[in-house]
């Protein structure tokens, strides 16, 4: 811990201290995306039925997830804060406070799947086939909610105070525990039963419950529990609750939307056909792999803008999010690259059908320039999230969430589109938001900002 604090009470922009705080997120992501290859690329052998299922099924538990990555956001934001000011004693009381709330928040949002998945689900699914093997993957899922939920609190409190190694090596774990499993699971190998879909669902959620293990027994070790005071459940201060929840709920509604309206693309594009589903199932899986290093860098902008506003260095955030985007850019670049000149190669992992094979790639072409602007884009926003004002940040996602949707029920209601034409949205996000941050980050008031 003390390197950190070291590291962190000198200099504060250097792109060797960004890196520092972004590149174990950064492996973290690599070891997450495995995950999501594995169950992509094992389903796409199973059949089209399944990969396009499991494209609903995971987005629909996602939709819920977020709301707890938003809590989560908001708790990391008072953490850096705290961090920066260098209250320790705040931090523990944060992250107490933030675990009151994700215990009933993971009982709802599992009860709502458990309850009314299906009653939600059947009348936005016309496919008949596509909807009971969306049921099967969620009816083993969903228990993964409170594994999730565990693991977002976790990291809020790891990338918070810029201690971030640790989640490479809990997501190395749970990508190991996931693969075994899923070629195990689904496959029915070493004498385990042969269950298809449910099989990816299950490696996944014990996978979770592996890397929430991993976290406990590690923070223990490492004596974060005692220094900082984490699971200290002393009565409730509604002062301090009310503080996360005014910074959260903003971002807790924002996420819900965002990857809602993500849904919602899934399911506009469901109406395509089963093919052009199964076609954008793989594209989303490649498409988060050229992610990557946004999450990294993003996680770094908000985390680092807060700290910076914390010891009193509000001047220094442009500087800062300007050497982010460049360091990120070029990381995505760099898998854009790769993606432009061996297209087939990459999409083969995924599948064998010669016709998903070649619907994939023009998709392919489109989300590599998408991936670009969502680069700038989600770094800027990251920096408003970082000031503290969560209000404006769900403002501008509101904004841009709404564009979006209508670009996308336009294009295939009103003009036809294809599946390639349909993808074209995703530029349109990111181009929207990087423009709605920086006008934020250059003209608001927030280089005050307190929380």
């Amino acid at each position: 811990m003390l390197p950190f604090l070291i590291l962190f009470l000198e200099a504060t922009v250097t792109y060797k201290r960004i890196w520092e705080v972004a590149y174990p997120i950064i492996l973290g992501s690599v070891a997450q995306n495995l995950i999501n290859v594995t169950d992509t690329a094992f389903l796409g052998r199973v059949g089209e039925i399944e990969l396009g299922a499991s494209a609903l099924g995971g987005m629909f538990y996602f939709v819920l997830i977020m709301l707890g990555m938003g809590f989560g956001t908001g708790t990391q934001i008072i953490i850096a804060r705290r961090f920066g000011e260098g209250n320790h004693d705040e931090i523990g009381k944060t992250f107490n406070h933030a675990f009151y709330f994700m215990i009933p928040l993971a009982i709802a949002c599992f009860g709502l799947m458990f309850l009314f998945s299906s009653a939600i689900l059947r009348p936005v699914v016309e496919s008949d086939a596509i909807f009971n093997s969306t049921m099967q993957y969620i009816d083993f899922r969903m228990y993964g909610i409170f594994f999730a939920f565990a693991q977002v609190l976790f990291r809020s409190f790891y990338i918070g105070i810029a201690y971030t190694q640790v989640i490479t090596w809990s997501t190395l774990v749970m990508a190991a525990v996931n693969i075994v499993l899923d070629y195990v699971l689904i496959f029915g190998h070493w004498g385990f039963p042969q269950m298809g879909i449910q099989g990816a669902a299950l490696a996944s959620v014990i996978a979770e419950c592996t890397a929430v293990v991993y976290l406990y027994l590690y923070t223990n070790k490492k004596k974060f529990t005692q220094n900082h005071g984490l699971f200290r459940f002393n009565r409730p201060d509604l002062k301090r609750y009310n503080r996360l929840l005014k910074l959260s709920s903003p971002i807790m509604v924002q996420n819900f939307l965002s990857l809602g309206v993500w849904f919602a693309f899934f399911l506009v594009v469901e109406k395509l056909g089963e093919q052009a589903l199964a076609i954008s199932n793989i594209i989303r899986s490649i498409y988060i792999v050229l992610m990557i290093p946004v999450w990294g860098f993003a996680a770094a902008a908000n985390s680092l803008t807060s700290y910076l506003i914390g010891m009193g260095k509000p001047d220094e955030v442009f500087r800062l999010l300007w050497r982010i985007i460049l360091m990120c850019v070029s990381g995505v670049a760099v898998f854009v690259l790769v993606s432009l000149v061996i297209p087939e190669a990459i999409i083969s992992v995924y599948t064998n059908d010669p016709d998903l094979l070649q619907g994939s790639v023009p998709v392919l072409f489109v989300v590599n320039f998408g991936a670009l602007t969502i680069a700038v884009g989600f770094i800027l926003f990251n920096g408003v999230l970082g000031t503290g004002k969560t209000h404006i940040s769900f403002i501008i996602e509101a904004i841009v969430l709404s564009i979006y949707l209508v670009f996308v029920y336009m294009a295939v209601n009103t003009f036809g589109a294809n599946v390639t034409q349909v993808w074209v949205s995703e530029v349109v996000y990111g181009v929207l938001l990087a423009l709605l941050s920086w006008l934020y980050l250059r003209k608001g008031r927030w280089s005050a900002s307190g929380i």
